[in-house]
């Protein structure tokens, strides 16, 4: 399940670049759910754990990968911390839901992401509520403010 804690937070890590720059492993890259993260986010593709070819940049590593991607690569696979999903744009937000859908995770939230009109299912840890729609998204986040 996704676990969304609105605004302050207690032990999260908001500079997820400079984390995921000293903790990522090389495996992370080569796994299919990684790949397609950063082919659709970042619009492009894994050459090897050390190589991505970017259409904007050309080849880079993956230490120069979008703040996003990076985030939700440590939400993947790092389930036990508490990251600054803000780093994410909203282009994420269905990433986010397809990590939660195999493990349960909490992000931090400083902003309002955009989850879509479709049914969901989150928990807004600040407030105890299981919510299922984005109306009931923005009920909470309203409550939070």
């Amino acid at each position: 399940m996704l676990n969304i804690i609105f605004g302050d937070c207690k032990d999260v890590i908001y500079n997820t670049s400079v984390f995921f720059k000293n903790v990522y492993e090389d495996e992370w890259l080569l796994e299919e759910d990684t790949k397609q993260m950063i082919l659709d986010i970042d619009k492009s593709k894994v050459l090897s754990a050390n190589a991505i070819e970017s259409p904007v940049l050309g080849g880079i590593p993956p230490t120069s990968l979008s703040g996003g991607v990076k985030t939700l690569i440590l939400i993947a696979h790092m389930p036990d911390k508490i990251f600054n999903a803000s780093n994410c744009g909203d282009n994420c937000a269905p990433w986010l839901l397809k990590i939660a859908e195999k493990k349960d995770v909490t992000i931090n939230l400083r902003h309002l992401m955009n989850f879509g009109t479709d049914k969901f299912e989150a928990k807004i840890v600040n407030t105890g509520k299981i919510i299922h729609s984005a109306k009931e998204y923005l009920i909470e986040y309203g409550e939070c403010q």
